[in-house]
């Protein structure tokens, strides 16, 4: 229910991140499901290291559909030689006993994705910056893309800075950035004198000071707006003047997106700014979901064998917010469509293995098992292999 509204304070001015400019086009307003790329059929399928796709218009790849294979080839990195992976997504360190789970390629089913290459991801984005925006899922994407770029350049000088909201990862002999900034619900979220949290569904202003200037920005929101309890981001939601106890999710979301979808349209130009948005990452607590009898997705190891539909009945509405926004959109971007072939690796969550855990917590898996997050090295891997297809090659 509504409450009486109140003078509220504004966060601290934060200053923008200036950069450079890249001359890129973004996808078409119906380019938000599903993206299809012509012909990214290898013609060295031999080499996987020198795969470069080739653009045929007699052949095309929906590259977000299609099923994981082994590939002993991989991982591309381990975790005990990129130190900025934070405790809470290194299932290795933190004692994993398998890791099967390292071995799977995402092949798309009528083409082959380039290799991901970190030189040539340094080159093409020479004195450029790169921004992901939201939630703990896009700063596992990002601390997955800089261990991808790093093993590829171990000799290059690199300069780390973490901060809240922002933090921020250089590769200074490319003059290459690449930053995180946390803005779960991307939409602000200020505090009153008494402490309280109020997210502005309508305000985006003190977030967006800090994506200015950008040459890529890659958006993600979702999990939090579902959060209730000690989990949940704020105390009161406002809209339109008023403050509310809560509201319906769904509505807040779809608020809080079209904030975000108008200030994109106002103040991006898509040929200054590639954008990027991530669909909803899926979690794995309910394993009727893939017919086991455990509770969580603790001591999985093994992906699924095919895309089913059980994913879309969890986040279907989280979905519906993203699609419908984005097909309103002027410049809408690119849609990096992940849900489904994420759907499927039950076996990549840390589970028990993980730095934010207490002993007691992983003698409990089926209480305390992490199933929203990702291990790195593991599935964000191929977030970015699809990141970087869409890139440079789209």
């Amino acid at each position: 229910m509504p409450l009486a509204a109140s003078s509220l304070p504004r966060h601290a001015f934060l200053s923008s991140i200036l950069g450079t400019t890249l001359f890129l086009i973004i996808a078409s307003p119906l380019q938000v499901s599903a993206v299809l790329l012509a012909g990214l059929k290898n013609h060295n399928s031999g080499d996987l290291h020198h795969r470069r796709p080739s653009f045929q218009s007699t052949n095309s790849c929906s590259i977000f559909v299609g099923n994981w294979v082994r590939d002993d080839s991989y991982p591309i990195y381990e975790s005990s030689a990129c130190p900025i992976i934070d405790d809470q997504f290194n299932c290795q360190l933190y004692g994993r006993p398998d890791s099967d789970y390292l071995k799977y390629r995402w092949r798309p089913t009528n083409c082959d994705l380039p290799r991901f290459d970190g030189v040539t991801f340094l080159t093409r984005m020479k004195g450029k910056q790169i921004m992901f925006v939201g939630d703990s899922l896009g700063r596992d994407q990002w601390e997955s893309l800089i261990c991808m770029i790093s093993t590829a350049v171990p000799a290059t000088q690199t300069q780390m800075m973490r901060g809240e909201p922002l933090s921020t990862f250089k590769f200074l002999d490319y003059g290459v950035t690449i930053s995180y900034y946390k803005a779960p619900y991307l939409v602000d979220i200020d505090s009153t004198s008494q402490g309280k949290r109020v997210l502005r569904l309508g305000e985006i202003s003190v977030n967006a000071k800090a994506w200015h200037g950008m040459d890529v920005l890659c958006f993600d929101t979702g999990h939090w707006w579902t959060h209730t309890g000690s989990l949940q981001g704020w105390d009161y939601m406002e809209w339109g003047g008023q403050l509310y106890e809560d509201m319906d999710r769904v509505v807040a979301m779809e608020k809080g997106m079209r904030t975000w979808a108008t200030w994109v349209d106002a103040n991006l130009d898509p040929s200054r700014t590639r954008l990027f948005f991530q669909s909803i990452s899926p979690n794995h607590y309910n394993p009727m979901e893939w017919g086991a009898a455990t509770r969580s997705c603790y001591g999985e190891t093994e992906p699924m064998t095919k895309m089913g539909s059980s994913y879309q009945n969890q986040d279907q509405d989280q979905t519906n917010v993203v699609d419908v926004v984005i097909r309103d959109m002027t410049n809408p971007p690119y849609l990096l469509d992940i849900t489904g072939l994420s759907a499927m690796r039950k076996d990549a969550h840390p589970s028990i293995y993980s730095g934010d855990l207490t002993p007691d917590q992983r003698a409990n898996p089926d209480h305390s098992s992490d199933c929203s997050h990702w291990c790195l090295p593991g599935l964000p891997d191929t977030w970015n292999q699809l990141f970087y297809t869409a890139l440079f090659f789209h």
